[in-house]
This record gives structure tokens, C-alpha cells and sequence, in this order.
């Protein structure tokens, strides 16, 4: 404080040569120490280093336009002498993916696929002032990117592991909105009362894939956790033939008893034929491919002789119908093709919960250069999901959700 003033300055360290040392007000030798008192001088200067000097506060924001905060690991910080006795800062670290069809929903405009970007659930248990750092790990080919705070009341919670759905997003107003920018990383510092929120990082526009990695700064301890589904059988994707079933089936057992052997099976190779004969139209009948066909048989053959019974094939003609309604269902407008977004609703429908682990290995598999799924890429999904269930659900006889399989038996399952 100089007569009733006060001046705010910033003592900064020169990592340059000190030949390009700052040369403007309150740097070494200006008048401006003059104006304090020796003993005010002494204070700031004494052990003050040769690159270290002081610019004041102002001059400070006209010169820079960008500040990089270091974090140091506690082993570091521990070391270093202006820390001693300094408050650390909890930290909450979690590095997750955006990916298209399954975690890349875009921010708060795509209303219809917000959800699907990664619900991270922040608890607070004190009243907290937290900094949120998200930084997108490539550099090259940046994506605008950017956060999203939402408090989740007491009636909303749930059972506090499953992922909110659209609606929630809709009807609920955000607590707190990050800037979104193309720049490595973006931050924000809000005050949150004790309770439960969700942070969702996100990309600008909906469907680009990238890495990022999230920090939480908190004075106080917090916890946080990803909401994600036990992946899970909620219904049988099998669909079983009623009995009324028989009279409109009639005419294709003439043609699968002239293909069948003596004891009335086919293999892969006469299913396709039966297929691509009984399935109405291309459309349909772009799930008659040989691979297809394999893991029908795979599907259905207990005893692992690679024939199908006429009553398996009835059960499949069913299951084939009921899977097309339900594609039909989320391909409205477009014209019988399934958007990779529409994958995990289309599967529930089936009968399975899948969560972003499991649903992200589907995307690779299946999902073509144009982010969407045929009909038979859908059929060949259900199938090798329902076998992969299956392997499990006979090897988990006490249902504890863990299974223990020699490596014959891992090669077998993986191969079906």
C-alpha cells in the first residue's frame, strides 16, 4: 500500500537470458521501489532470486493472454520449498473416449443423443468450490469441446448406477455450462452445495470421436463415478413359434423337408437356400449370408453338430420377424438403415442391456463407413450377443456373475 493506494503485484520467474528481462514498472532499478518503505522493500526483494521480478498486476493481464497452471503430483509437490505448508488440492482423475454410436453425443443442442456422452456422477459431501480441466489428448485434429453440470435431486437418484436417460436431460435445466473451444483444453470453477450431479463431457457437434482425459480439483473429498448398466438379459432375443404358427408356416416345410437329411436337419449352407427363398424381399434377405447362416446353426445347435431341427427353423423365421419390427421400429425415415446411435435402444428392445464397453466393441464390429447397420448386420449382432450370454449364463450355475474356463473351453466359446 503506497499513500492509501494499493498496488497488486505479481512476482514472476524469467525463464529466458536475462537479456531478455522485463524492463517495464516495478522491474529491478525503476523508481518505482522508491515509493515504498525500506522495510516494505526489503520484505519483497530480499530473497528475491536474479531471473525472478516483479511486474505490476495490471501490466500483467495486458501482456498475457494465456495461463497454464502446472499440476504437481504429490511426490513433487512434497519437494518443492514454496509449497511447504501449503493445503493440497483432491484430485479425481478419469480418462474416457468419445465414440460415435455409443459415448459421442455432442453438447446440449443434439437433444435427442446429449445422453449418450459419459455420465460421470459427482458426490459432494461439503459445501466445495471444485475446478473442472478437460483436455482432449490429440492436438492435430481438435474438436470443439466442453462441459455440462447437472444436479440430480433425491427423487431422481434412482439406484444411483444407471445411466440417465434423454428425458432427464430435456426437463432439467444444466447447473453450470463450460465454454466449449477447440483449444487442448478447457475449465471451469463453480460452487457446488452437498448433494449428487452429473458432469458430462462432451464434443460440440454430435458423432466425433476423440480421447480426453477429466480433472476435479476440490478443497474437500469428493467421490466420482462413471454411471454405466451390468451388461444383461432382459428378455430371450429367441423368439419361440406359437402354435398358430404352423398354418402359415405350412408351405416352406415341403421345402426344408427336400433339403433336410433323414433326420430332419441342414446345415449352414442349405439354411442359406431355405432364406433366400422364404424371406420376403432384398431387404430381408440381406441376413442370408453364409456367415449369418453359421451363427444361426451356432445359435441354436445345443449338441454342436452344426445341423438345425425344422423347429429351431421355425423359432428363427419367428425371431427373424420380430427383429425386423424392431428395426423397422428405429429406422424410421431412413429408409430400412439403422444410425449407430439407434444401436442400444434397437438392442434393448431385443432383450439386451449392453453398457459402453461392451456397446463400443459392437460398433467396431459392425457399424459401417457411414456410422449405420444393415439389417443383417443387426441380425448378425443379436445372434453373436444371445451365444455369447448363453456360453455364460451355463457356466455361471450359481448366478454370481463370474465364470472360470479353462483355455479349450475359451478358444470354443470365443469361435462360436
Amino acid at each position: 500500500t503506497i499513500e492509501r493506494e494499493t498496488i497488486n503485484l505479481v512476482r514472476i520467474k524469467n525463464p529466458l537470458t536475462l537479456s531478455a528481462a522485463y524492463m517495464g514498472s516495478w522491474s529491478h532499478g525503476t523508481p518505482d521501489w522508491n515509493r515504498l518503505c525500506a522495510k516494505d522493500r526489503f520484505t519483497l526483494t530480499s530473497n528475491l532470486t536474479e531471473a525472478e521480478f516483479y511486474m505490476s498486476y495490471q501490466e500483467f493481464l495486458k501482456t498475457f493472454t494465456n495461463l497454464q497452471v502446472i499440476h504437481l503430483d504429490s511426490e513433487t509437490s512434497r519437494d518443492e520449498p514454496s509449497l511447504k505448508g501449503k493445503k493440497p488440492w483432491f484430485i479425481k482423475f478419469w480418462k474416457g473416449v468419445w465414440r460415435k454410436g455409443v459415448t459421442a453425443g455432442g453438447c446440449r443442442n443434439h437433444s435427442e443423443t446429449f445422453h449418450m456422452n459419459p455420465q460421470l456422477a459427482i458426490n459432494v459431501l461439503e459445501k466445495d468450490d471444485i475446478i473442472i480441466s478437460l483436455n482432449q489428448h490429440s492436438v492435430i485434429d481438435a474438436k470443439v469441446i466442453g462441459f455440462s453440470i447437472y444436479q440430480i435431486r433425491d427423487e431422481e437418484q434412482g439406484n444411483g448406477e444407471q445411466r440417465l436417460d434423454r428425458n432427464f436431460f430435456k426437463r432439467t435445466r444444466s447447473y453450470y455450462n463450460s465454454d466449449y473451444t477447440n483449444a487442448k483444453g478447457v475449465s471451469g470453477r463453480c460452487k457446488l452445495e452437498p448433494g449428487l450431479y452429473m458432469l458430462m463431457p462432451t464434443t460440440y457437434e454430435a458423432g466425433q470421436e476423440a480421447m480426453f482425459s477429466l480433472r476435479i480439483y476440490s478443497t474437500h473429498q469428493i467421490k466420482l463415478h462413471c454411471f454405466d448398466c451390468v451388461p444383461s438379459v432382459i428378455k430371450c432375443a429367441i423368439v419361440k413359434a406359437p402354435a398358430s404358427f404352423d398354418m402359415k408356416f405350412s408351405q416352406y416345410e415341403t421345402l426344408f423337408l427336400q433339403l433336410a437329411d433323414e433326420h430332419k436337419t441342414v446345415n449352414s449352407f442349405e439354411l442359406q437356400e431355405l432364406l433366400e427363398s422364404c424371406l420376403p424381399n432384398d431387404y430381408v434377405k440381406s441376413c442370408a449370408t453364409i456367415e449369418v447362416c453359421r451363427q444361426i446353426v451356432s445359435a441354436m445347435d445345443n449338441k454342436g453338430f452344426g445341423r438345425l431341427h425344422y423347429n429351431d427353423y421355425k423359432n428363427v423365421m419367428c425371431s427373424l420377424k420380430h427383429w425386423q419390427n424392431i428395426f423397422k421400429n428405429h429406422t424410421k425415415g431412413t429408409s430400412g438403415i439403422l444410425r449407430a446411435e439407434k444401436t442400444q435402444e434397437a438392442l434393448s428392445d431385443v432383450g439386451f442391456q449392453l453398457n459402453n464397453d461392451t456397446l463400443s466393441l459392437i460398433m467396431l464390429r459392425y457399424m459401417r463407413k457411414d456410422g449405420t447397420l444393415r439389417f443383417g448386420d443387426f441380425v448378425s449382432c443379436v445372434l453373436h450377443l444371445h451365444v455369447a450370454f448363453t456360453v455364460f449364463e451355463k457356466k455361471d450355475c450359481n448366478k454370481i456373475g463370474n465364470i472360470s474356463l479353462s483355455l479349450t473351453e475359451w478358444i470354443k466359446s470365443s469361435l462360436l
